[in-house]
């Protein structure tokens, strides 16, 4: 074969190639549009800000074939009905928290958080290599979903009070904004758990038809106001060491999509799930500055509260794993790595961070 023949060969060859791979790739990357359903209204641009986080990394990666169009809670449904409108098939897919859900099944919060659980570090550990995405997916199954961890906020902050809090005396009948978990914890200590929407929260406490709330941490708080009519800001929020929020997914129409797409979005649900956390890590310290300029007062939940709190807590937890076998199973497997979690963070991480703690404390920082 002369040079000239073998050329015009060849190029016909790559004519033909480039003929067949055009519809080929159109067939893997298909023009589809999502709907997904927020449970967080846009002001809380930091926790909302996660689902359009992975709309553009999901638009961009498929040079726009893949859409996702994002709603705030309330625009397409509630925001404490995400979850439902998902599971039903009325929207493809929600940003939402677990725990929303537990008073249906208290199976549904142990995908997010319970009282004295895990630490993000832990939960995260737990649910990437521990089976927890696989074992909490079994739950979700049944409801015609699947899910992937999709931010993180860090441990929360204890709330806000209109007196201080010393003793667990201080507690009863106390009329706390809280509900889930931390809610039926508190209730075997006296406190009254109250159900109010976020925006009703401040004229609440300002009335004194409440006398104390919980929300996030230094960040969201801040936009809220809390400090001027409740200024002891508590913490550790015992209740929310670790909080995931989720990517949760219609399972029919997440089984629909090609692979690659399937691939994408679990990919894009992990690096969701590390940027929130980073910018919650980076955006409340300096927060925490500014609500203790503006007259907010740190005090910690002493250790006779905590005390109390966790015991109260293996009180519902028994009662819970005793009739319900997939709490149970799940549970059982938090605990375990639980235990393992922090026999190791008290060695080598926690040293290091009290060290400079301390040396922040004298001012060498």
């Amino acid at each position: 074969m002369d040079r000239r023949s073998f050329l015009t060969k060849a190029a016909l060859g790559g004519a033909a190639a480039s003929t067949l791979a055009a519809p080929a790739l159109a067939q893997a990357a298909p023009k589809i549009t999502w709907r997904m359903t927020s449970s967080f209204p846009k002001s809380l641009d930091t926790i909302y800000g996660g689902a359009e986080v992975l709309s553009k990394m999901v638009s961009d990666a498929t040079d726009g074939n893949f859409q996702i169009q994002v709603f705030a809670g309330g625009e397409l449904v509630p925001g404490l009905q995400a979850m439902d409108a998902t599971a039903s098939g009325t929207v493809e897919a929600s940003h939402t928290v677990g725990y929303y859900y537990w008073g249906k099944d208290p199976t549904w919060a142990l995908g997010s958080t319970v009282p004295f659980a895990l630490s993000v570090r832990g939960m995260n550990a737990w649910q990437y290599h521990g089976g927890g995405i696989d074992m909490y997916n079994e739950f979700l199954g049944t409801h015609g979903l699947i899910g992937y961890p999709g931010g993180n906020t860090g441990v929360q902050m204890g709330g806000w009070f209109r007196k201080e809090i010393n003793s667990v005396e201080d507690l009863k009948g106390l009329k706390m904004r809280i509900g889930g978990f931390a809610g039926k914890v508190m209730e075997k200590l006296g406190l009254v758990p109250q159900q109010v929407a976020g925006g009703d929260i401040y004229p609440a406490l300002e009335k004194g038809t409440i006398d104390a709330t919980e929300w996030v941490g230094p960040y969201d708080d801040e936009k809220l106001g809390f400090y001027k009519v409740a200024p002891y800001y508590y913490y550790p929020g015992w209740w929310e060491g670790g909080p995931t929020v989720h990517f949760m997914f219609n399972k029919e129409a997440f089984e629909g999509l090609p692979a690659a797409y399937q691939s994408l979005l679990r990919t894009a649900a992990q690096a969701t799930d590390a940027d929130m956390l980073q910018k919650y890590d980076y955006k409340n310290p300096k927060a925490l500055k500014t609500l203790v300029a503006n007259g907010a007062q740190l005090r910690p939940f002493s250790q006779e509260i905590l005390q109390a709190c966790f015991a109260a807590a293996n009180e519902v937890y028994a009662e819970m794993e005793a009739d319900n076998p997939q709490f149970a199973k799940i549970w059982g497997s938090i605990k375990e790595f639980r235990a393992e979690h922090y026999l190791w963070a008290q060695v080598a991480e926690y040293n290091y961070d009290t060290f400079m703690m301390i040396q922040q404390r004298a001012g060498k920082l």
